[in-house]
């Protein structure tokens, strides 16, 4: 299956609570920080609500 790596480049500071709790479910601990996660739908709809705030990338 294919992996997707998310990097966090943008502060959280000022939107909703639900955008950053998202941050916090994708995996972040603090910025420009990267994670590495297996492709699904429901991970397309976290990026989707916060793609204003983080970077995507295919995984090798």
């Amino acid at each position: 299956m294919a992996k997707l790596k998310v990097t966090w480049v943008k502060s959280g500071i000022g939107y909703s609570k639900d955008q950053k709790a998202t941050l916090q479910s994708l995996g972040f601990h603090r910025l420009n920080q990267s994670v590495t996660r297996e492709d699904s739908l429901s991970l397309r709809g976290m990026i989707q609500k916060v793609r204003h705030l983080v970077r995507v990338e295919e995984a090798n």
